[in-house]
């Protein structure tokens, strides 16, 4: 069953839906949902021990508290790199990403909804991560994707049974397409970007690091930012975890761009709380780092304001840090997708920002590029 109480808002303007709607954003201003949900209280680590060991050990601060489709997502190693640097390997996840996180928590959410159909948009891991648990939840799934998509991805979306659908152009474009199929009846827009029931999939990783480190959390906590979902998901466990009483202190969110696309960064460091207007006809640039080009994510106003909040920052990677990182990595016994290696490029050269204990996310399998 669906929390009798659980509704999207519009943080922008207070426009209220009930998520057994399909509507996909706030009708009044287009933007993305949050959730109307409060975490049980009295839940405390010793109550954690004896549960299943996969993210739906943490139901109680969760908005849906089980699922019929579960992979056996979550509970990822947490390894050191250094005497102040861990890994916690994400790419270690059934469809090789982290977005299997959020992606149970949508398709899961879909399956009670029934709808016609699932949509969603990608550079390719979340794709791959819908495709796969639509298929394991019986519903068909669309997945759109930008041109030069990574063909391991591609391969990895039909072999789902997934459509796949490639759009001309940039991210930019592939996510206008999938939004249009999205207005169109009985379709369930899946998207990582949009939904809130993905964030609260991906807040999974910060409850996993508060256990495993026994009740407490790093310093810092460095994160790759394109759309945002794993930064915004690990704010909301911050958030959550501190008014529960279980933690004292917040860790630090470094936010960690591709030089060649960071937007936020260049928002961040000018002291804006936005991202400036769009000017029309400026071709993206290229990065290594396919999963965070993303020039104009939906939630900028939202990261911005949870790295600020966190007295933390953003940093920047050139792309020939990039792939120093992704071979360093190799030669410690983790292949990394070229995304997945930023955090630890960035904090090896990080100085004072990256101060303390530090947990990167390597999230995706070098196998998917």
């Amino acid at each position: 069953m669906l929390a009798d109480m659980t509704i999207y808002y519009c943080p922008v303007d207070g426009t209220r839906s009930a998520i057994t709607a399909l509507t996909w954003c706030c009708p009044v201003c287009r933007g993305p949902w949050d959730l109307d949900f409060t975490p049980a209280r009295g839940i405390g680590m010793n109550a954690l021990s004896a549960r299943i060991d996969s993210l739906w050990r943490y139901k109680d601060f969760l908005p849906l508290d089980s699922s019929a489709i579960s992979l056996g997502e979550g509970r990822t190693p947490l390894i050191p790199l250094t005497d102040t640097v861990s890994a916690k390997l994400d790419y270690l996840m059934p469809t090789l990403s982290f977005k299997d996180r959020g992606a149970v928590m949508l398709a899961e959410l879909a399956r009670r909804l029934g709808p016609d159909r699932v949509v969603a948009d990608s550079t390719g891991n979340a794709g791959t991560s819908v495709a796969a648990y639509s298929a394991r939840a019986g519903l068909p799934c669309t997945v759109y994707v930008p041109e030069g998509t990574s063909p391991k991805k591609t391969e990895q979306i039909r072999a789902h049974g997934a459509r796949l659908v490639t759009v001309p152009g940039g991210r930019e474009a592939t996510a206008l397409a999938a939004r249009a199929a999205a207005d169109e009846p009985g379709v369930f827009y899946a998207s990582h970007v949009f939904n809130p029931y993905f964030l609260h999939g991906t807040k999974t990783y910060v409850y996993e690091l508060w256990e495993d480190l026994g009740g407490r959390l790093p310093d810092a906590l460095a994160v790759p930012v394109g759309n945002g979902t794993l930064l915004l998901g690990a704010a909301l466990a911050v958030a959550e975890l501190e008014a529960l009483g279980l933690i004292e202190t917040r860790p630090r969110l470094i936010a960690v761009q591709a030089e060649a696309v960071s937007p936020l960064a260049t928002a961040f460091h000018a002291g804006a709380d936005d991202l400036p207007p769009a000017e029309d006809g400026t071709p993206a640039a290229a990065t290594l780092a396919e999963g965070i080009a993303i020039p104009r994510p939906p939630r900028a106003r939202q990261i911005l304001a949870a790295v600020r909040a966190s007295g933390g920052t953003f940093l920047t990677v050139p792309e020939d840090r990039i792939r120093e990182a992704q071979r360093d990595l190799a030669a410690r016994g983790f292949y990394v997708e070229t995304t997945g290696v930023a955090c630890w490029a960035a904090v090896q050269e990080g100085g004072e920002a990256v101060s303390g204990s530090v947990v990167v996310p390597l999230c995706g399998a070098g196998l998917k590029s």
